[in-house]
């Protein structure tokens, strides 16, 4: 198990980070998976090169966030030289925390008055 001052320690997450975590927080993905998932789901805003990404994954699996699924796919156009990731569950709990942390600064900016429509 993990205690809270290991998951505290990791956080803000950086950006990239974050956003590996949301993308395979609904299953594994391969690596050019991934960088299609987070550009979609942040509209273009967030683009990951394969740098970026790699470097990041490599920190990750290091950090215990993600591990890399043993299984191979059984699909037959899948190029078998591809690496899928999945989350675990210390990658889970520690995206939860990250979760936490932002809504308590959009919290702090709505009472601040800081809403989109007011800026």
């Amino acid at each position: 198990m993990y205690s809270q001052d290991e998951i505290d320690s990791l956080l803000p997450l950086p950006p990239a980070t974050f956003h590996i975590l949301v993308a395979l927080s609904d299953g594994e993905r391969h690596g050019y998976a991934i960088i299609q998932d987070v550009e979609s789901s942040t509209d273009g805003e967030l683009r990951l090169s394969a740098g970026t990404l790699y470097r990041s994954i490599a920190r990750m699996v290091e950090q215990g966030l993600i591990a890399e699924t043993t299984k191979k796919s059984s699909r037959r156009d899948d190029d078998q030289r591809r690496r899928y990731y999945h989350v675990t569950s210390f990658g889970t709990a520690v995206a939860r925390a990250e979760m936490r942390r932002l809504t308590r600064l959009v919290r702090l900016g709505r009472a601040s008055g800081l809403t989109p429509e007011n800026v």
